[in-house]
């Protein structure tokens, strides 16, 4: 006789199962990482501001937003680094902090036609690397509420329109690039020259100062301030991240249309596909097939082979060929403790954004676009890897920190200023995410 499951049999054997298997793999999980998510669980709530009207030098917002510290350095709201801080908050379960987030960053652009680098005036002549789209996507999908992504879909064009007109290139790519006045470039150049050593005697006349710092000024958009991919010449190059982001976004507005039952969708996903044509011709090198960043001025790709290129597999860009290059070079930019953020070179200065500092949203970034393409075998190894070094770096420190060593795996890393303690943010947001990833 052959004894055949019933349904009922086969569900209960299936949740015996896989209870058995999520005790056995909690029994596995070190005490210093149980301890790291334990101390954020209990402090990540105390980085929740409320600044209901303007003041001095920074901006009302009308819902409690989420800062990186708990004291002391970063006590805005900034713009990059909610997306991952989100990430974290969705997954503990608090879709309501995110969405105020997120909201309070819809409320930025309606103000201002863009989000600012941080909800302060001093930043104000800049944004950041957009993720606005991302983030209302994945709270949508937690909701459902389609009201609500109506209006929010609203704001997002406001937002790409901002990206499609002051940010254009010739090449009919997107730059980095900034919205400062002379007085305020000539206080960004005496500000950079200060934390980047620049020799002041190269620069004679206001004029080449201010092209210095608008340059260095649009870095700073980019989130990567300060790296070695653009030649100190940001506003001269096509970002290979920024234009993957600008690829999501119509992709997504492609998915809200659909999800609201307007006209127009595929004039998105044609929008979409055209970038991704220009992204092929210019920014992928066919001799490795891995995308850099392109100076559309001097019509060359960047030598500099950065964790930017993470960027076209979390927006899902790369082909399936493509893909399987960053795969088969990933020991390019992986280390022993995570993704450094530019594969290691001679340079002309020390960056805090290259080898061997690794930042939070790298490793996301990495993660969660190796797990899209099927390479989970190598995401989860990375997310180990994050896991761990941020366990161990808090239980020698007490803290979290904003950037660390993806080498050594401690806070030895290339500094440009003193990194505050007391780090929420995104370091908290994306171990969240790495460590349901890795242990679940």
């Amino acid at each position: 006789m052959t004894y055949r499951f019933t349904d009922t049999k086969m569900k209960k054997t299936i949740t015996i199962l896989a209870m058995a298997w999520a005790a056995f793999s909690r029994a596995q999980i070190p005490d210093e990482a149980k301890n790291l998510k334990a101390y954020i669980d209990r402090d990540m709530p105390k980085t929740v501001r409320v600044c209901t009207a303007d003041t001095v030098g920074n901006f009302a917002l009308p819902y409690p937003f989420s800062v990186p510290c708990i004291v002391n350095g970063f006590q805005n709201m900034f713009y990059w680094d909610t997306y991952f801080t989100n990430v974290g908050l969705l997954l503990d379960g608090n879709t309501g902090q995110a969405k105020n987030n997120i909201d309070n960053i819809l409320a930025m652009i309606e103000r201002f036609g863009y989000m600012p680098n941080a909800t302060c005036e001093g930043m104000l002549n800049r944004s950041q690397p957009p993720y606005a789209s991302m983030m209302v996507r994945e709270v949508y999908e937690a909701t459902r509420d389609k009201a609500w992504l109506a209006r929010a879909c609203k704001a997002l064009e406001k937002e790409y329109g901002f990206w499609m007109t002051r940010r254009m290139t010739p090449s009919g790519l997107n730059r980095y690039s900034n919205n400062a006045d002379k007085a305020s470039l000539m206080a960004f150049y005496n500000y950079i020259v200060g934390r980047l050593g620049l020799n002041p005697a190269h620069y004679t006349d206001d004029e080449e100062r201010c092209a210095v710092a608008s340059h260095f000024l649009a870095e700073a958009e980019s989130g990567w301030d300060f790296n070695p991919r653009f030649d100190s010449r940001c506003e001269d190059h096509n970002p290979v991240d920024l234009n993957a982001n600008l690829y999501a976004y119509e992709r997504n507005f492609a998915y809200f249309y659909k999800e609201l039952g307007l006209r127009g969708a595929k004039n998105w996903e044609k929008l979409a596909a055209r970038r991704k044509a220009l992204l092929d011709e210019m920014c992928l090198d066919p001799r490795d097939g891995l995308y850099y960043d392109y100076d559309y001025v001097n019509r060359r790709r960047s030598p500099v082979l950065s964790a930017a290129v993470f960027s076209t597999l979390f927006a899902k860009l790369a082909g399936k060929k493509q893909a399987r290059a960053i795969y088969r070079n990933l020991s390019r930019l992986e280390c022993a403790n995570g993704v450094a953020a530019c594969e290691k070179g001679d340079r002309r200065r020390v960056y805090q954004w290259d080898y061997p500092n690794g930042w939070a949203a790298l490793n996301y970034l990495a993660i969660k676009g190796l797990d899209s393409y099927g390479y989970r075998k190598a995401a989860r190894r990375i997310a180990g890897k994050y896991v761990h070094s941020m366990a161990d770096i808090y239980k020698r420190t007490g803290n979290l920190w904003e950037k660390y060593n993806a080498v050594s795996g401690s806070t030895d890393v290339k500094d440009e200023y003193a990194m505050p303690g007391a780090f929420m943010g995104w370091t908290a947001g994306v171990y969240i995410f790495a460590f349901d990833y890795y242990y679940k």
